[in-house]
């Protein structure tokens, strides 16, 4: 991105400076390189919402269990899907893959009956 800076000279009508912007001179970032950021593994974020219910509903998810899940996000990631339904024995959760953020969560009970829309991958624990 350029910035141009105007100034007048005395007697002289209106002129430009191109000036370049500082992240022009940073070095550039290979295809692999940028490609490898985009798909790294990322760990889960969990938002206000998915914390309120996971707390509210008692679910409890061990950090051996937050990891696993945080590698099969990973894995739906590489393979295209966006946002996931994560059906655990205790627990369902919408989690945004290209985000790396769980959504909602809810017990398996209140998961029984319910519709899920706007996914477009599952991922089923044990």
């Amino acid at each position: 991105m350029e910035r141009l800076n105007f100034h007048r000279v005395p007697s002289q009508p209106l002129i430009h400076q191109r000036q370049l912007s500082k992240s022009t001179n940073a070095p550039k970032q290979s295809f692999l390189e940028q490609l490898n950021k985009a798909i790294e593994p990322h760990e889960l974020k969990i938002s206000k919402h998915a914390n309120e219910r996971l707390k509210e509903r008692h679910i409890h998810i061990s950090d051996s269990e937050w990891a696993h899940i945080g590698e099969k996000v990973n894995e739906a990631k590489r393979k295209g899907i966006k946002e996931s339904l994560v059906l655990m024995d205790q627990a369902a959760l919408i989690i945004s893959a290209k985000n790396s953020t769980v959504i909602t969560a809810m017990d398996r009970k209140e998961a029984k009956d319910q519709l899920f829309t706007n996914i477009d991958g599952t991922i089923v624990l044990s």
